[in-house]
Order: structure tokens, then C-alpha cells, then sequence
């Protein structure tokens, strides 16, 4: 049932993001990865039991929003202003490392999906590398609120 809810709002989400502009469309499908990601948060916190199952669903859903994960089509010149938006400038100005975490994050994503995890040992390494990547990034090219 997870399984399902989770396919379908995936499908809305992708709607969602094929009509919106970059700025949009980027926070789409951050929102999209915090979704797949905050999903089973609590199973590598050990707060809820390992369920292979349930973690295979999970990253496999996170690889299909990184696959769309392109920063010339989300990030094109001339989106880095608007006042919702919450990209820094280095995005621009650091095309080239900004494309090379997001490789990394894209890697690190399709590395978990080809080896599915199957204790929660093996999960947890996959989930903090993967996060890993958010916060780098994000402590790179994401302006800072408040």
C-alpha cells in the first residue's frame, strides 16, 4: 500500500514539475527528494525497524526524481533571481563544481539502487552517503534563511 501511495504521488509530483519554470520546478523535485528521503529517515535513525522492502521502494523512488536532476535545465542562466528562490549564485559562477556534486549525489543514489540494502547496517552507510551529499551541497550553492 506504501508502495502504491508512493508511485502515485510521484506521478502527481511529475505532472506537477512538466508546467512549472526552473524555479519551480527545481523546488519540485528538492521537495521530492526530502519526501523519498524523510520517508525511511526513521528507519536509518533505528527509530523504526529495518524493512528491505520498504528501503528498496524508497531509494529506487529517490533515483527516479535524480535521474531528472539535470542543473543546465534547472539552473539555466537567468533563474538565479526571485525572491523564492533559495539557490546561490556559486550555482552560476561554480557551474562545474555545482555539476559535480550533483554527479556525485546521482552516483551515490544509483549505487544504493544497484545494491539494495539488506540489514540495516548496510542501509544506514547507503542513507548517510547519500545525505551527505544534500548537506554538502546545500552548505555550498543554498543560501542560508533568516
Amino acid at each position: 500500500m506504501k508502495k502504491l501511495i508512493l508511485g502515485i504521488s510521484m506521478v502527481v509530483l511529475t505532472s506537477a514539475i512538466a508546467f512549472a519554470g526552473p524555479i519551480e520546478d527545481r523546488q519540485a523535485l528538492m521537495k521530492s527528494f526530502g519526501k523519498a528521503i524523510g520517508g525511511v529517515a526513521p528507519i536509518a535513525k533505528g527509530e523504526t525497524p529495518f524493512d528491505a522492502a520498504a528501503v528498496t521502494a524508497a531509494i529506487a523512488a529517490l533515483n527516479v526524481e535524480v535521474l531528472k536532476f539535470d542543473p543546465a535545465v534547472l539552473f539555466p542562466v537567468g533563474s538565479e533571481t526571485g525572491s523564492e528562490s533559495a539557490a546561490d549564485p556559486k550555482i552560476w559562477t561554480d557551474a562545474v563544481g555545482f555539476k559535480t556534486a550533483v554527479d556525485k549525489y546521482k552516483a551515490d543514489v544509483a549505487a544504493a539502487v544497484a545494491t539494495p540494502a539488506v540489514d540495516l547496517a548496510a542501509f544506514q552507510a547507503q542513507f548517510g552517503a547519500i545525505t551527505k551529499n544534500c548537506g554538502a551541497c546545500h552548505e555550498v550553492y543554498r543560501m542560508k534563511k533568516g
